[in-house]
């Protein structure tokens, strides 16, 4: 569905991958998400960064020169009622190739959305630290983060040859973290203020912690 067939009642969650490797566990991980959020009948779209022309942001007021790709990745996210943020963690923090996607975008495309965060990492203590980072970010943009988060710790050996996890539990929680993006923004986009409140004062804390996990860009 594009969207010019997409209707004012239609819900549209996506998801951003941060890796850009074949055979990336963040992508695996992502897809598990946007299929709990499917489970809503809601559109979704996984968003490859590598399918679009993007240039590292400079910070300049004449965009100018930038490429297609930057308005292009701008206006697929600034469509979105929901979005899943998915990173793998390098050195104890967020990939660079999304914190540039998210550095050339803003306000029009996050702020008064609901976004979900799942991080994949090489270790066992997860990717604790650049979902805690994403958290951030995502405040900063004046999105509503949900308070619930999923991690992958030792990812190498967490997914199967056909991208499925091998662990149901994990993957059901994943799952549940692209439910609450669809069942949140479609409370949010139909203006069920109540029920908006109610339900988000009961979702899950944030689990936090202060743990550490670092992975190269090859392993992730």
């Amino acid at each position: 569905m594009n969207q010019s067939q997409r209707t004012k009642n239609d819900i549209y969650v996506v998801g951003i991958c941060g890796s850009l490797r074949k055979g990336s566990y963040t992508r695996m991980a992502l897809n598990i998400a946007m299929k709990g959020a499917k489970e809503s009948a809601v559109e979704t779209r996984l968003i490859d960064l590598r399918d679009y022309d993007l240039v590292f942001c400079d910070g300049k007021k004449d965009e100018s020169s930038y490429p297609q790709g930057v308005f292009d990745l701008r206006k697929d996210v600034g469509q979105a009622d929901g979005i899943i943020l998915g990173t793998p963690e390098y050195h104890g923090g967020v990939s660079g190739v999304l914190k540039n996607a998210l550095d050339l975008m803003g306000f029009h495309e996050f702020e008064s959305k609901i976004v979900g965060l799942v991080g994949v990492s090489g270790g066992r203590t997860g990717a604790v630290n650049a979902l805690n980072s994403l958290r951030t970010i995502g405040r900063a943009l004046h999105a509503w983060v949900i308070p619930d988060q999923a991690s992958v710790d030792q990812a190498w050996k967490a997914f199967d040859d056909e991208g499925n996890l091998r662990d149901s539990g994990l993957a059901d929680k994943i799952k549940e973290i692209g439910r609450q993006v669809s069942r949140f923004s479609y409370l949010h986009k139909f203006e069920k203020a109540h029920e908006f409140l109610k339900n988000w004062e009961c979702a899950p804390t944030n689990p936090g912690g202060a743990r550490e996990a670092e992975m190269t860009a090859e392993e992730v």
